[in-house]
């Protein structure tokens, strides 16, 4: 008599696993989040083995010190692009699980394809495409025109082939695009769900672990922006990038949200073009395309992303509510941030703004993170309800605490730097970021609260 499959409930959001099926996760506490997945009985040594477990060769289990270990640095493998190799902390790693995300259309396919026909004409890769046929793989690399002599495509969705040819290529990187199509033949599950897609990439991942070849998965991801499938497959990776734009734009950012090899929420910035990704050198120069004349509630401030300054846009729009609750409305910001510096405007500011609607938007679809940002939005808000604009050449940073303090951001002298590259002639800085050697053509004038600020801002 057959025996029955083994089964576990993993909790989609957080990864934890249940031996039985329960309303709710109680790691993170979510409801509805646990799915089964089926295990697949532990197969006997000897015979029975598959093709594919040639490439589990013995471990090396010996112990060393962390003084034996060898600390060089570890080699890279360049792209072609600069901007992809600075999101990727300098290049490909040898050994490396890297996932890209995105939604459909962002161009993930397009990028991962115009990095391996460059690597290709030096390296072996191999391009695995479970979603679409070798044919149309090969009409965009010519629609692109890229080389398509060199890389290797092939079209499958079984992990265990993909495995057992790659064993036998011995490709030094690996693209499969995407993990949601994978399957396994152990595992009852359609393709896309909990366990297929978590099973799947454990094994491919083991693959690249033990035979050192670069490992790029593909993931789609859902409704609110999330990767989909289950959240252990973030920490089986070794770095995670999410390429966002939307369909009014033809510009793309690509940003790291884990790199194990490198620093996190670095940006790179790329425009979709007919002959495929082109790379931004100048990130600045795109988002401050302003109008000749600047409106009030603009105010162009200083962010920084993983590496490098990044100058953008900051625009706040200030009206009479005609609502019993007036709205409040971010983009590219996060909304409990402005509901929480509206507060300390009218605590510190003495400026009542209850029964005004607030929108805030950053040009170009970039998404601020960080708090360095908060000093520019009070700025913008105050400029739009007092409709009095902030001059076009002036520049903003710093962070706002709940006393009305300003508090200093880290790298402000390369902040302002880049805010002088670009010809901006004054700077309001937090007091403790303020150079200790003048900058040429800049005039930084540091605060130290929000009421000076505003009257910077004024005078």
């Amino acid at each position: 008599m057959a025996r029955k499959k083994a089964s576990a409930f993993v909790c989609t959001e957080c990864g934890a696993d249940y031996t039985k099926w329960q309303g709710q996760c109680g790691e993170c506490g979510n409801w509805n989040t646990l799915s089964e997945v089926r295990l697949s009985p532990a197969r006997a040594s000897g015979g029975g083995r598959r093709a594919t477990a040639g490439f589990a060769g013995a471990a090396d289990g010996a112990v060393k010190t962390l003084a034996e270990i060898a600390v060089e640095d570890i080699p890279r493998i360049a792209t072609g692009s600069t901007e992809l190799d600075l999101v990727l902390g300098g290049g490909l790693v040898e050994g490396s699980c890297i996932l890209i995300g995105g939604e459909p259309g962002a161009g993930k396919s397009t990028l991962l394809l115009q990095a391996l026909c460059r690597l290709a004409a030096g390296h072996e890769c191999l391009y695995v495409t479970g979603e679409e046929s070798p044919q149309q793989v090969a009409m965009r690399a010519r629609r692109l025109g890229l080389a398509t002599d060199r890389l290797r495509v092939m079209a499958e969705t079984s992990v265990e082939t993909v495995c057992g040819t790659a064993e036998q290529r011995r490709p030094r990187i690996l693209v499969v695009d995407s993990i949601q199509v994978m399957q396994m033949e152990d595992i009852a599950s359609a393709p896309g769900s909990v366990s297929q897609v978590r099973e799947s990439a454990a094994m491919l991942v083991r693959f690249a672990k033990q035979t050192g070849t670069v490992l790029l998965l593909v993931g789609h991801v859902t409704k609110d922006g999330s990767l989909a499938g289950p959240k252990v497959l973030e920490h089986m990776i070794d770095c995670s990038l999410m390429l966002e734009g939307s369909t009014d734009s033809h510009f793309r950012t690509l940003r790291s949200q884990k790199n194990r090899f490198g620093a996190v929420n670095e940006l790179g910035v790329f425009a979709m073009t007919e002959k495929g990704l082109k790379e931004v050198a100048n990130p600045s120069a795109i988002f401050l395309q302003r109008g000749e004349e600047v409106a009030s509630g603009s105010v162009v401030m200083v962010v920084w992303e993983g590496t490098r300054p990044l100058l953008v846009e900051l625009q706040a729009l200030v009206d009479d509510s005609h609502l019993g609750n007036p709205r409040r409305l971010t983009v590219g910001l996060e909304q409990n941030r402005l509901a929480m510096l509206l507060a300390v405007v009218h605590r510190h500011g003495g400026m009542m703004l209850g029964d005004q609607d607030v929108f805030v938007n950053v040009v170009g679809g970039v998404k601020v993170l960080e708090t360095s940002a908060d000093l520019a939005l009070i700025l913008a808000v105050i400029s739009s309800f007092r409709n009095r604009p902030v001059p076009r050449d002036w520049v903003v940073f710093g962070e706002v605490g709940l006393a009305g303090e300003i508090r200093p951001v880290p790298n402000g002298q390369e902040r302002l730097r880049e805010a002088a590259k670009h010809g901006f002639s004054r700077a309001i800085v937090p007091a403790a970021n303020a150079p200790r050697q003048p900058i040429k053509g800049m005039e930084v004038v540091p605060v130290r609260k929000v009421t000076e600020a505003l009257a910077a801002i004024e005078g």
